[in-house]
């Protein structure tokens, strides 16, 4: 059973988006974001038809520092 585990999220006014998740089985992280359905934005990368883009504000990105260095050290 794959186990995803919330780690960290942040204020959204719509509720429940940014969130970052742990999957412990497969030792990869989940991202929630906005869905980037622009074309104009999405022809800028080269993304294979199996992946998708979301969208998280800059500020969470000092999250995946924090959740790695609480993987490492579960005492920080």
């Amino acid at each position: 059973m794959i186990r995803a585990r919330h780690l960290r999220s942040q204020e959204s006014p719509s509720g429940g988006s940014p969130t970052v998740y742990l999957d412990d089985e497969k030792d990869t992280y989940l991202v929630q974001g906005w869905r980037v359905e622009d074309d104009e934005r999405l022809g800028q990368m080269d993304i294979p038809g199996h992946e998708t883009v979301v969208e998280i504000p800059r500020r969470m990105v000092q999250f995946f520092q924090e959740v790695k260095r609480r993987d490492e050290d579960p005492d920080v």
